[in-house]
C-alpha cells in the first residue's frame, strides 16, 4: 500500500478527484452548465406579468409559450455575443450598463427625512425657498402713438387721477390689463417687462404716481398693496423642501458611490503629442 501511495498517477488521480469534490462544493448541485438554459417558474410568472400589463388582460397558453420561446432565443444570442465579445467598445452597451450600476445605488436615499434635517436643509438654502414679494396695483396707460406725446398728457392726466376721475375713463386703448393683483416680480416682469417691474417696487403705497416707463409707452400707477419677500416656516413648503432634500441626498449618494468605485483604480490620462502635428493629435 505503501509503495502504490508512492506512484505519480495515484497522486493525479486523487488530486484530481480532490478538485472534482471542491468544485462540486462551491458550483453546488448541477453545476453552473453555460449550455443549459434554465426558465424558472418565477421567471415565467414575470414574463406573465409582463404580458399582463402591456396588453390588460392575461396571457393564453399560446401567447406564454411563445414569451418563453422569445425569452429562449433572447439569451441563446446574448450568451454567444458575449462568448464573441460583441458587448466590448460598443458605445450603447457601456451606456446600459452604466446606467444600471446606477440604478444600484438610487434606492439608497428612499428613505423619509426627518423634520430636524428638512429644517436644516431649509435655513441652508434661503433663497431657494424665500416667498417672492407681491403686489397688487392698477395702471392707466399712454401711448407714444397717439396724438400728443405721452410725457406732455402725463401730468394733466395724473392731476385727473388724483382728484378722482374714473381710471377706466382715462389714457390709451391697450392690451395690456388694468391691473394685477398679489403678482410676483416675475409675473408683473412678464407682463410689462422688467424695467417696469423695477421701478414699481420703489412706489410707496399711496395714491397715483408716474409716469413709470415700460417697453410699450408710460403708465400712471396706483399700488394698493405690497407684500414683502420673507422665509416661510417649513410647515408652509415642506413638500418643496422635502422634494429637492431628496434630490439632493440622491445626487450626492451617487457621487459617493462613483468615488468609492474610481478609488479602486489608477487613473492613466495619456493626452495626445501637440508636437507631432494636428493628424496625430486629432487621432482617437
Amino acid at each position: 500500500m505503501k509503495r502504490l501511495l508512492r506512484e505519480p498517477l495515484v497522486h493525479f488521480l486523487l488530486g484530481g478527484a480532490a478538485l472534482f469534490v471542491l468544485y462540486g462544493w462551491v458550483a453546488g448541485p448541477g453545476g453552473d452548465q453555460a449550455d443549459r438554459i434554465v426558465i424558472s417558474e418565477n421567471r415565467v410568472a414575470m414574463l406573465a406579468r409582463s404580458f399582463e400589463r402591456t396588453w390588460m388582460r392575461p396571457a393564453t397558453q399560446t401567447e406564454l409559450n411563445g414569451l418563453i420561446d422569445d425569452f429562449v432565443t433572447e439569451e441563446v444570442l446574448y450568451r454567444e455575443a458575449l462568448a464573441l465579445g460583441l458587448d466590448r467598445d460598443d458605445l450603447v452597451v457601456r451606456r446600459r450598463m452604466r446606467q444600471k450600476m446606477e440604478f444600484l445605488n438610487d434606492g439608497i436615499t428612499e428613505s423619509e427625512p426627518e423634520e430636524v434635517a428638512l429644517q436644516a436643509f431649509l435655513e441652508a438654502n434661503p433663497e431657494r425657498f424665500r416667498i417672492p414679494s407681491r403686489v397688487t396695483f392698477v395702471q392707466v396707460f399712454l401711448s407714444p402713438d397717439t396724438a400728443g406725446s405721452a410725457e406732455e398728457r402725463a401730468d394733466a392726466v395724473l392731476a385727473q387721477l388724483r382728484a378722482g376721475e374714473d381710471p377706466e375713463a382715462l389714457g390709451d386703448p391697450t392690451l395690456l390689463p388694468r391691473g394685477l393683483t398679489g403678482a410676483t416680480p416675475a409675473e408683473v416682469g412678464g407682463r410689462f417687462g422688467a424695467p417696469f417691474a423695477e421701478a414699481l417696487a420703489q412706489l410707496p403705497v399711496t395714491d397715483w404716481n408716474g409716469p413709470v416707463a415700460s417697453s410699450f409707452g408710460l403708465h400712471l400707477v396706483r399700488v394698493d398693496a405690497r407684500e414683502p419677500a420673507r422665509m416661510p416656516a417649513l410647515e408652509e413648503v415642506r413638500n418643496v423642501v422635502a422634494r429637492d432634500w431628496a434630490v439632493e441626498q440622491h445626487q450626492e449618494a451617487r457621487q459617493r458611490f462613483y468615488d468609492t468605485l474610481r478609488s479602486r483604480y489608477q487613473i492613466d490620462v495619456r493626452l495626445p503629442d501637440a508636437s507631432a502635428g494636428p493628424e496625430v493629435a486629432n487621432r482617437p
